[in-house]
Formats: C-alpha cells, structure tokens, sequence
C-alpha cells in the first residue's frame, strides 16, 4: 500500500472534480479524500496499490469534461489507517 498526496491547478473548481475523483477511485480500489483548496486547486490524498495510484495520477490529467487541467503535482506520503473508503470534503 502507498499514499500520494495530488494537487490539481488549473480550472477545476466548479467542474466537478472532486465527485469525478469519488467515482475513479471507487473504479480503482483506492480510499481517500477530495478537497477544493484555499488557492483555487483541489487537492486529494489517494492510497493504495501503486500501480493503481499511478493509473489514477494519469486520469488527473484529463479530470471531468467541464475541467482545464494546467498541473498536477503528485507528493508520496504517508497512509492514514483512519480511512476506508473514498470522501468528498
């Protein structure tokens, strides 16, 4: 099990993001979170199995299609055995 840390800049608040996220890792078997951030980005803590992780670092990229992606920044981190499943903040 692994733990990343993803921060998506660009136009994504208000396009749905953080409920496409919900929808893509409950796809890939990870848990989670989605959170709109103070600066515009959404930010998502995502665990599980890396190579599954990294299929859904790659979906990032594309988000919904009402989003514009300009970054995504991915950081490992650590797990949080609290979380079982995957919530929208």
């Amino acid at each position: 099990m692994n733990g990343s840390y993803i921060s998506i800049y660009g136009e994504v608040q208000g396009s749905g993001y953080r409920t496409w996220a919900k929808e893509q890792t409950s796809k890939l078997n990870l848990t989670g979170w989605a959170r709109k951030a103070s600066d515009g980005s959404i930010e998502i803590f995502v665990q599980g199995e890396e190579d599954k992780i990294n299929d859904f670092v790659s979906l990032c990229w594309d988000g919904p299609n009402t989003a514009f992606i300009d970054e995504v920044l991915v950081k490992d981190t650590n797990l949080d055995d609290s979380i079982s499943s995957f919530k929208v903040l």
